[in-house]
């Protein structure tokens, strides 16, 4: 039997991992972070990046002890329920399947900046249509266009943050040591949790990475170092571009907070620059947008496959191009709640999935390393228990932070998976189907 080539180093796949974060984003997210946080972004950012760090700490060790894909419906799953395994996947689920809205949101808001006479709606319309043609077509990015595309949004990025330091030093008013885009006495914590909440968005795919485990050489120590790094590195990005930007733009002056960064970018470099950050940011968005139809569509049809969803319907693959066509129209008319809906809400929404997941990562540690031994020492305590029991809290303090209206929507798609479970498992008296996410 053939298998996959192990061939991926731990810098390919830390580069991958952050290509699969869109580094950009954080400028993307800027003027919803900066009225959110009352322009404490750097801090909201720092306190994200504690709680993703004690997660991925967690989804390291469960990597390491199950290294194949699937990552926290695998770990759940196998460590605490199979039932409980099937709500974490049906909360990735709600990760997957809203993730394409709102990234082509976010392009589409910075598209109508730059042309206001256009509405949003055909922006969107079109991301849309665009990127299911060419999923559907089954076009695959070669690694050296992804690595391209990652190069490019650098590049912008750190364009942005040199002239928003340039701006800074010619300025004789501001300083760099100003420390009010990391703590300022008169913003409640509340706000900058609420921040965070929102900031965690930015660092969704650190754990993707484990995909790759097939594929990669000595996995069991490369995977869980990759996701550490890739979550350190990103978090780094995500602070000091916000210090320096909030530095260069401490008002919360906005137009319009949703496409700040085309504002401040205008500020700081002149038309010419709003071009170019455009240019970037919407390269990253489309190629993020195309990446997350894709894995969406492949994850829905994962699930038809094995009976988790309705074979027939999702588990069909088209005839000519042998992609999961109807997946990934579903993805695209999911998408369409994109013209109903704002960026705060989405963004939450999508991070109501994505903090269930990271809860039930650091609890599958617990229950797989300290519960289950009989005599766990002192160091046991700190590795299998504190800090992941730590991680587990930040991560339920960062979900009740979210939008409310989002906590809603969250628990209205929790209740009718549950609701689903009952049928699948005959009033829940047998084991759900189990889903293998390897290549049919």
């Amino acid at each position: 039997m053939s298998g996959l080539k192990r061939s991926l180093t731990l810098s390919s796949v830390v580069l991958f991992g952050l290509a699969y974060m869109t580094p950009i984003i954080v400028l993307g997210t800027y003027g919803l972070m900066a009225t959110t946080t009352q322009g404490v972004t750097a801090g909201a950012y720092a306190l994200a990046l504690i709680a993703m760090l004690m997660t991925a700490y967690s989804y390291g060790k469960m990597a390491a002890e199950y290294p194949v894909a699937g990552s926290a419906y695998t770990y759940a799953r196998k460590a605490i329920n199979p039932k409980l395994g099937f709500l974490v996947g049906w909360a990735v689920l709600l990760d997957y399947l809203f993730l394409p809205m709102v990234i082509w949101l976010f392009g589409a808001v910075y598209l109508n900046s730059a042309f206001p006479n256009v509405q949003m709606s055909v922006w969107i319309i079109g991301f849309i249509v665009v990127t299911t043609c060419i999923n559907i077509a089954g076009i695959k990015f070669a690694n050296t266009i992804n690595y391209l595309m990652m190069l490019t949004q650098m590049l912008v990025l750190i364009a942005f943050v040199l002239l928003a330091i340039h701006y800074v030093a010619g300025d004789a008013t501001k300083s760099f040591f100003d420390l009010s885009p990391f703590y300022q006495p008169k913003v409640q914590l509340s706000l900058v949790m609420a921040g965070a909440a929102i900031a965690c968005y930015s660092f969704l795919g650190f754990d993707a990475v484990t995909t790759l485990t097939e594929e990669t050489v000595h996995p069991k120590k490369t995977i869980p170092k990759a996701i550490m790094l890739v979550t350190l590195f990103g978090g780094g990005i995500f602070i000091v571009t916000s210090f320096f930007v909030g530095l260069a733009h401490p008002g919360l002056n906005y137009q319009s907070p949703d496409a700040a960064a085309s504002e401040i970018a205008k500020n700081i470099g002149g038309d010419i620059f709003v071009s170019i950050f455009l240019i970037g940011l919407i390269i990253g968005q489309f190629a993020s947008g195309l990446s997350a139809q894709a894995s969406a569509s492949r994850l829905i049809y994962a699930m038809g496959r094995d009976g988790v969803l309705p074979k027939g319907l999702f588990g069909k693959l088209h005839n000519k191009f042998q992609t999961p066509a109807f997946n990934i129209v579903l993805c695209g008319v999911v998408a369409l709640l994109a013209l109903t809906m704002d960026v705060s809400t989405s963004v939450s929404f999508i991070n109501f999935g994505a903090f269930l997941a990271f809860t039930s990562v650091n609890i599958s540690v617990i229950a797989r390393f300290y519960i289950r031994r009989t005599e766990p020492s002192p160091r046991d305590f700190i590795r299998f228990l504190l800090i992941p029991a730590l991680g587990a809290v930040a991560d339920l303090w960062l979900l009740v932070s979210l939008d409310g209206h989002a906590i809603k929507l969250g628990l209205g798609w929790l209740a009718v998976g549950v609701v689903y479970l009952a049928y699948l498992t005959k009033g829940f008296k047998q084991e759900p189907p189990e889903m293998d996410f390897s290549e049919s």
